[in-house]
């Protein structure tokens, strides 16, 4: 583990931390801030010639300003010899727009690959994209880790009975399927037609909801908008405690008031993205990916395989 080096963004430092920790090595010296003019400056504080370099950075909000921290540490790194950079991004940003579905529209994921491959990154390690075929845009290796086990252990020491998984939309049946699997679970699906993209119309229920404990899971939560109505949906037909399993909490605009009305009665997500202090309310728990993604980095440093991880 001598040539193994972690180092970190403002994206999230306290995840970077808690990954150092469980691993037990240190956190590499940077000093990453601002120019007078608002820039971004990076000096590596270490020699990192050699070395086998991990640099950790959520790209969520300001996820303009995390990403472009992310791509000059790499290119730091990189021009200071490094011998291996990988960009461990806990929550993809940019990720929404992985294809054309509509004229003249940029495919923003495809972006983002392109300048970290330019930056110098030789490999990426993520959790739970938005898309699977944004594995397809890099061309590099990217190890895409998920969430699932956690969410998993949680909800076994809950005991709840007559469980069924639920996706907010039929283009999260694959991933609600992989949940009722580990869930030993029945699954259901919202039907919903998206009005535009701040507002959708809950249409139905495919799946026996009817006095069951419903699990609403997906990648991640932004507004708030399809998972307040999907739980309104599930109570309506008669479900019994609504809980969502979401992996990155991005919520922004009125989706912490939106969630503390609605029939949600426990929204459980990870710290793939901090957590500010006015949306850590009573009703959403935050569990960690810090051993998931130590775990995975110890085994791509010791050139061990990572794919147990993936089950």
């Amino acid at each position: 583990m001598d040539k193994l080096m972690i180092f970190s963004g403002n994206g999230n430092p306290d995840l970077s931390i808690k990954i150092v920790e469980s691993l037990g090595v240190p956190l590499g010296k940077a000093q990453v801030d601002r120019f007078s003019d608002g820039e971004v400056r990076v000096q590596i504080g270490e020699n990192v010639r050699g070395k086998d370099v991990f640099v950790i950075q959520s790209t969520s909000a300001p996820a303009n300003e995390n990403l472009m921290e992310l791509l000059i540490m790499i290119d730091a790194l990189k021009r200071s010899s490094a011998q291996r950079i990988t960009a461990v991004l806990p929550y993809f940003g940019y990720a929404r727009q992985d294809r054309k579905d509509k004229p003249r529209v940029p495919i923003t994921a495809k972006l983002v690959a392109n300048l970290l491959a330019r930056a110098g990154a030789n490999r990426v390690l993520t959790i739970d994209l938005h898309a699977g075929q944004i594995q397809g845009f890099f061309d590099m290796p990217l190890d895409h880790l998920f969430a699932v086990r956690i969410f998993q252990e949680y909800f076994a020491e809950k005991e709840l009975e007559d469980l069924v998984v639920v996706s907010p939309d039929v283009g999260g049946i694959k991933t609600a399927r992989a949940y009722a699997k580990r869930f030993n679970a029945g699954l259901a699906i919202v039907d919903k037609r998206r009005l535009d993209d701040k507002k959708t119309e809950v249409m139905h229920i495919m799946g026996d909801v009817e006095g069951k404990n419903a699990v609403i899971v997906d990648d991640m939560v932004a507004t708030a908008g399809s998972l307040v109505e999907a739980a309104a949906a599930l109570r309506k037909k008669g479900a019994g405690e609504i809980y969502a399993a979401i992996s990155h909490p991005v919520l922004c605009g009125p989706a912490i008031e939106r969630l503390g009305r609605s029939e949600i009665k426990e929204l459980v997500v990870t710290d793939t993205i901090p957590l500010e202090k006015e949306k850590r309310i009573d009703k959403i728990t935050q569990l960690s990916v810090s051993e998931l993604l130590g775990e995975a980095i110890r085994r791509i440093h010791n050139e061990e395989t990572v794919s147990a991880l993936f089950e």
